[in-house]
């Protein structure tokens, strides 16, 4: 608390007047940093701390055998290609022909959502589109999490997360340089 010192400084002043008593203060600090440690203390028992969101990618297992994988019709299959620069590549089935899209609701979600309606239509409902989503090194990783998110919002199932070939990579190139490109041989 604050205090008052009144003790009497001397007495009379040089002109023979009497001279005021002076009287200085002097402020006790302890009440305040009590106070202060308190709520310290309190604000840092009841915050809340967040945790950090992540994504959780489930690999697939290694095949041993070649013998176990299915084959995948090609009216099924999509691949998604991801440039630099937000920039989206798509073609659909094995034969690479590459069409731009961009990540606005009436591009890639639109072609996606048509896909997805297109192999419920052809297989009597049954079975999902299969999206390769390939990024190339110009992506960065904004442009992955992006595409997980439309495969999450168009509840496409099936998808995965690919090497490109090397047909692609020419393709791109070609692309980014603006120069015309002849079909690659439909062979794998």
């Amino acid at each position: 608390m604050a205090q008052m010192d009144t003790s009497d400084s001397g007495g009379k002043h040089k002109k023979g007047g009497v001279r005021s008593k002076k009287m200085s203060t002097r402020v006790d600090m302890t009440p305040m940093v009590d106070l202060a440690f308190l709520l310290v203390t309190f604000f840092m028992l009841t915050t809340t701390f967040n945790k950090p969101t992540v994504m959780d990618i489930k690999m697939p297992a290694k095949v041993k055998d070649l013998k176990d994988l299915q084959d995948v019709p090609e009216s099924k299959t999509m691949s998604v290609i991801l440039g630099g620069g937000d920039t989206i590549w798509y073609y659909m089935g094995l034969k690479p022909q590459l069409i731009q899209s961009s990540y606005a609701a009436d591009g890639i979600r639109k072609i996606l959502l048509d896909k997805k309606q297109e192999v419920m239509n052809n297989n009597a409902g049954k079975n999902d589109a299969i999206v390769l989503i390939k990024a190339t090194p110009r992506s960065n990783f904004k442009n992955v999490v992006d595409m997980f998110d439309e495969m999450s919002i168009t509840k496409i199932g099936t998808y995965a997360l690919v090497d490109l070939t090397d047909d692609e990579k020419k393709l791109i190139t070609e692309k980014q340089n603006g120069s015309p490109s002849a079909p690659p041989p439909s062979g794998n």
